[in-house]
């Protein structure tokens, strides 16, 4: 009986749809918690007012891919065009500012942060067995930035938090394949995901390069089904290439808006915690020229002005990259010590305390894989390393990290499970070795025989 009930624990605990019900009700319950203590009105409008929901916006109303500000300032490309079509069609089908389309919007977040144990799981489950794909998608399902930021943003963080987990999946499997077929949809992917978040498009590289590496390895044809790929991202991104250049008359690949992102974190009146007093949105004056030079010109004067003072202010630039940093692996601040003990929220401190262990854990795990010469270290290990660093350059937000933490939570849950196999061996009672000696099994194996 007890062995029946072991086993049985054991199946619940690692069943894929129980940990998905589990994620999905934090999420149901958050965003009920969150509508219910917010004005309904306020819920309907203010999480829009960003460029995001701008666009979406103009893109509603008829006015096309345009104004992020809040007026009529022409043609953009703030961003890249998916996600603020998706908002577009809720604002269509439940009306502009409604509670309708915020409780939409939502549960589209909530959906792909659930579906995101599916990748989550299967990965974990390639790389360490069960235990470890229950245990990451357990984690992902409770961790706090996944249940809070799908109600709170209504940008594209979510969506590609579930494209990454996705990519990381596809990445690994894919080695196993020679189909044209299958490069052809890894391809796909990477081009559906670019068009949803450019920040993505650092980490490809690094994965084309380890398929590359591991196709070589195991002495299979590789060039073919690497260009099939690169060839259906590129045309899955030329659409948007080419309109921008239509548009605009320069070329401009996925995104206008680095060179205001790098102003914005790296200028005289930059802090350690960005409050966003500088930027068009919040300011008239840089809305102003931002209108009168175009975006354009305007993105570049700003990059160029940005470039001139890292160069000028390298201790400046250090301070500021290593805060950003922090903020990032942090969860926002850049002072955890100070504002974990300084807060009487209790809520502030788990949500701080849980994004600082996945942090360090995902530091340990990375270290781990390293130290095992684990085939999966590569892959891994590039998202955390790779990715942050376009925000350590310009400004670093809450929502910034989401799109790699599920690969964050995997590599917390491989700290998790490497511990354990310590632990578990470390207390295992002591092997006597001449007890197994052959001298002493053989008087062993006489002294029953005379017993019997």
């Amino acid at each position: 009986m007890p062995c029946t009930f072991k086993n049985t624990l054991r199946a619940a605990t690692t069943s894929l749809w129980l940990i998905m019900l589990v994620a999905l009700a934090l999420r149901l319950g958050y965003m009920w918690q969150f509508q219910h203590i917010h004005p309904r009105q306020g819920v309907s409008v203010i999480p829009f007012l960003f460029e995001s929901g701008n666009i979406a916006h103009s893109l509603a109303t008829g006015h096309g891919f345009s104004s992020p500000f809040r007026v009529d300032t022409g043609p953009t490309a703030w961003m890249t065009p998916l996600f603020p079509l998706l908002l577009a069609g809720i604002f269509r089908l439940f009306g502009a500012y409604t509670f309708h389309a915020w409780a939409a919007t939502v549960l589209l977040n909530i959906t792909c942060c659930t579906l995101a144990c599916i990748p989550i799981y299967f990965v974990g489950k390639r790389i360490g067995g069960i235990g470890l794909a229950a245990g990451a998608a357990w984690l992902w399902a409770i961790f706090p930035n996944a249940i809070l930021l799908p109600v709170e943003s209504m940008w594209d963080a979510s969506i590609s938090a579930l494209l990454v987990a996705t990519i990381l999946w596809a990445t690994l499997a894919l080695p196993e394949s020679q189909r044209l077929r299958n490069w052809c949809a890894y391809g796909l992917l990477w081009g559906v995901a670019l068009i949803f978040n450019a920040t993505l498009a650092g980490l490809f590289p690094f994965l084309a390069g380890w398929l590359v590496y591991r196709a070589h390895r195991q002495k299979r044809a590789w060039f073919k089904n690497t260009a099939a790929a690169v060839a259906i991202i590129i045309l899955c991104c030329a659409p948007w290439t080419i309109r921008n250049y239509d548009v605009f008359h320069h070329f401009v690949p996925l995104r206008s808006v680095l060179g205001l992102q790098l102003w914005l974190g790296n200028n005289d009146q930059t802090q350690d915690i960005f409050r966003g007093d500088l930027h068009p949105i919040y300011n008239s004056a840089e809305r102003e020229k931002y209108i009168s030079m175009g975006e354009i010109a305007y993105m570049q004067q700003k990059q160029r002005e940005a470039i001139a003072y890292m160069l000028s202010h390298p201790a400046r630039e250090a301070h500021l990259i290593t805060y950003r940093a922090i903020s990032i692996w942090s969860g926002g601040t850049p002072y955890p010590l100070e504002d974990f003990l300084g807060t009487p929220s209790l809520r502030f401190r788990g949500v701080l305390a849980f994004n600082l262990a996945a942090a360090l854990g995902a530091l340990c795990g990375i270290i781990i894989l390293f130290r095992e010469c684990s085939q999966f270290a590569v892959p891994l290990a590039a998202f955390p390393l790779i990715y942050p660093w376009a925000y350590y350059l310009t400004l670093a937000l809450p929502r910034y990290r989401l799109p790699i933490d599920p690969i964050v939570i995997l590599l917390l849950a491989i700290s998790i499970q490497h511990l354990a196999h310590l632990r578990k061996r470390s207390t295992a009672p002591p092997i006597d070795a001449k007890s197994h000696s052959p001298a002493r099994r053989k008087r062993k194996k006489s002294h029953s025989h005379a017993v019997r």
